[in-house]
């Protein structure tokens, strides 16, 4: 049964959550990846972004509907989810626009495990981590190498 450290990527590119917006577009444009792992300075998993957090840093803003019912004006969106997406058009750096609650696997979760995940949880990238480290890192086509093996 294959498991993670069979079809994980070994050589992991990460970014620091100060690494600039501009500088993570050029990263994932150079390597041709689709998103990093997000480290402290130890190497410890603080976040991951993805293309999908550049994607929607550039989206029209939907203001939100608001509806008046005698002298009250009552917003129909949350103005929590607003204000996270402003802050994401805003976004200069990493730590502004990746994700913290990173889905990690260890290196010796199942293959079909991982693609319980990828499919469920509708991730793309999974980190495979020991402890807070990163070891490796699993993408959609890692997976469909590790079918054709």
């Amino acid at each position: 049964m294959l498991k993670a450290k069979d079809i994980m990527t070994k050589d992991v590119i990460t970014v620091k959550p100060s690494t600039s917006v501009e500088d993570l577009a050029k990263i994932l444009v150079e390597n041709k990846i689709s998103g990093a792992p997000v480290v402290d300075d130890d190497g410890n998993l603080t976040g991951i972004v993805t293309e999908n957090d550049l994607i929607s840093q550039n989206k029209r803003l939907h203001i939100p509907t608001v509806m008046r019912l005698f002298d009250a004006y009552i917003m129909l969106e949350s103005p929590s989810r607003i204000e996270k997406e402003i802050k994401k058009m805003a976004a200069v750096t990493v730590a502004d626009i990746c994700v913290r609650d990173v889905i990690t696997v260890a290196e010796n979760t199942p293959v079909e495990d991982i693609a319980t995940i990828m499919s469920e949880k509708k991730v793309h990238l999974i980190p495979v981590v020991d402890g807070r480290n990163v070891r490796g890192i699993i993408g959609k086509m890692d997976l469909i190498k590790g079918m054709v093996r």
